[in-house]
């Protein structure tokens, strides 16, 4: 049963990569709002923005940065199953002896590559204007994994509008407030310079650990107990998100 699960992901997510490199603007899409942002704050207001870690801007700017690339780019997942489930896709998957949550891993999976792969072009873009790490290979693979551990939690919340909404754009809308979110945060300016209750919320939402952990780990410094903040929200985030959009999946298709 175990392989037979494993088999028939494989199979889909080869059937989602191949529509993904068959249109690659998605990719491209995904990375051009955040490269936007990235020289925007870095040539337009970077100047005038006082952080409190002492190092160039586009160094405190770009984990920020990153999570913005991920938010922009899971809005694909719910748009692309919405169309499978208008198309009838997953219907006649599910009466073909295949493993129900096959699919949806599929489209997770496929998120995951290709926000990988949109992530390495921003950071491509910001080693280009001035990027530089301390990180040594441990530093990087932590940053990785972080990154990949985060999309994955926002993929399976993208699973969830892409089952459950009524249209493409109420698929797709749901990132807006996630892609805002950073705003919010340590991402562009010290928290410390915030209004009482602004700086509560950013202080103590998840970003902004999320933030700060891969901010330090790109920088070489000791990462605290942010790091363990991260990996928590992330993965209760993911948890919740899972069992939702499992127990939604499995309405659908009875």
């Amino acid at each position: 049963m175990r392989t037979h699960f494993f088999g028939d992901t494989a199979v889909l997510t080869g059937r989602s990569l191949r529509h993904v490199l068959r249109s690659p603007d998605t990719i491209i899409t995904t990375a051009i709002m955040p490269i936007a942002l990235l020289l925007l704050f870095v040539f337009v207001f970077g100047g005038a923005i006082a952080t409190d870690t002492g190092g160039s801007y586009v160094d405190y700017l770009l984990p920020g940065i990153l999570l913005i690339t991920i938010a922009s780019g899971i809005s694909y997942t719910a748009y692309r199953l919405f169309l499978d489930l208008q198309g009838g896709i997953l219907e006649r998957f599910q009466s073909m002896p295949i493993a129900r949550s096959a699919t949806l891993w599929a489209h997770v999976l496929t998120s995951l590559a290709a926000n990988l792969v949109s992530l390495a072009v921003v950071v491509g873009v910001a080693l280009l204007i001035g990027f530089r790490s301390s990180a040594d290979v441990l530093g990087w693979l932590a940053v990785i994994g972080i990154l990949a551990l985060f999309t994955l939690a926002l993929t399976w919340l993208a699973v969830i509008p892409g089952l459950t909404a009524k249209s493409v754009d109420g698929a797709s809308a749901f990132s807006y407030p996630l892609i805002f979110l950073p705003f919010l945060s340590s991402a562009f300016v010290p928290t410390t310079t915030m209004p009482g209750p602004v700086r509560w919320f950013a202080e103590n939402q998840p970003v902004t650990s999320i933030v700060n952990s891969i901010r330090a780990l790109l920088a070489g410094q000791p990462v605290g107990a942010d790091l363990w903040i991260a990996l928590a929200w992330c993965v209760g985030i993911l948890a919740v998100a899972f069992i939702a959009a499992m127990a939604i999946h499995r309405r659908r298709v009875r």
